[in-house]
């Protein structure tokens, strides 16, 4: 005989773990009760069920958009944010057009940065993604490599926006 695979969806289930435990005899306290749903749900326990159904965070539209104005119609960055957060914000673009898991001389870095860019200013565009963790280099500055990383949503959001630029 086959099992009928029935799904069930809670959309409050503090409210359906009380209303479970007072049809128990002796029932487990509230909080035994949401980790016992939470095991056979599946999960380790009720802040990992917790976890896994957290909203991801969104993008600040406001920053995205404030972002964007240092590039130009063609993606390039054109001036660099006096802001040390808006910076490392306005960095993630041109982080994404470099090539993954290659390194890079630093005479290689700076052509593609200047390519990126509307101002010739390669080493401190460098420097900066060193300090961002965006890019990794060896002790003596010979040799960069693009460090690969989930960019946070609002470093998405800008990447997208001015890739659609291109």
């Amino acid at each position: 005989m086959t099992r009928d695979v029935i799904s069930l969806t809670i959309d409050d289930l503090s409210h359906f773990a009380r209303s479970l435990r007072a049809g128990l005899a002796s029932p487990p306290s509230h909080l035994e009760m949401l980790g016992q749903i939470a095991r056979a749900a599946g999960y380790r326990n009720y802040q990992h069920l917790r976890a896994s159904h957290a909203p991801a965070p969104q993008a600040d539209r406001k920053r995205v958009e404030r972002a964007l104005r240092h590039f130009d119609g063609q993606g390039r960055l054109m001036r660099f944010p006096g802001r040390t957060r808006m910076q490392w914000l306005c960095l993630w673009p041109l982080w994404a057009r470099l090539p993954a898991r290659h390194e890079m001389s630093e005479r290689q870095i700076s052509a593609r940065i200047d390519a990126l860019t509307g101002f010739r200013d390669a080493a401190q565009l460098r420097r900066s993604m060193v300090e961002a963790g965006l890019v990794t280099r060896t002790v003596d500055g010979a040799v960069y490599l693009r460090r690969e990383q989930a960019p946070p949503p609002e470093a998405r959001a800008l990447i997208a926006a001015v890739s659609a630029r291109l």
